[in-house]
């Protein structure tokens, strides 16, 4: 399995609406070869992060291009601060 991190500072209003348009963003990455899982946390600080599990690298980077081309279309209006991207293999699962 293969892992994407994504971070975003400043994010609260992107993450309002993710949950606004939560089966929107579950069809898109839904659709990705290999998915596993997604998960989206909010601290409260306000930087969002999301999780991305796949089969492996190619899924990621898959839902990475699709993540961002439904940000740029959905939320033009809304600013975030460019992501933070972290990915790799999964060596431990439970």
């Amino acid at each position: 399995m293969y892992t994407v991190v994504r971070r975003y500072t400043g994010a609260g209003p992107l993450a309002k609406a993710m949950i606004e348009r939560r089966q929107d963003v579950e069809d898109v990455l839904r659709g990705v070869p290999g998915f596993r899982g997604y998960y989206a946390l909010l601290t409260t600080g306000g930087t969002l992060a999301t999780i991305t599990v796949c089969d492996d690298q190619a899924g990621t980077t898959e839902s990475t291009r699709r993540a961002a081309a439904w940000i740029q279309k959905n939320m033009a209006g809304i600013s975030v601060s460019p992501v933070e991207i972290t990915e790799g293999e999964v060596f431990l699962s439970f």
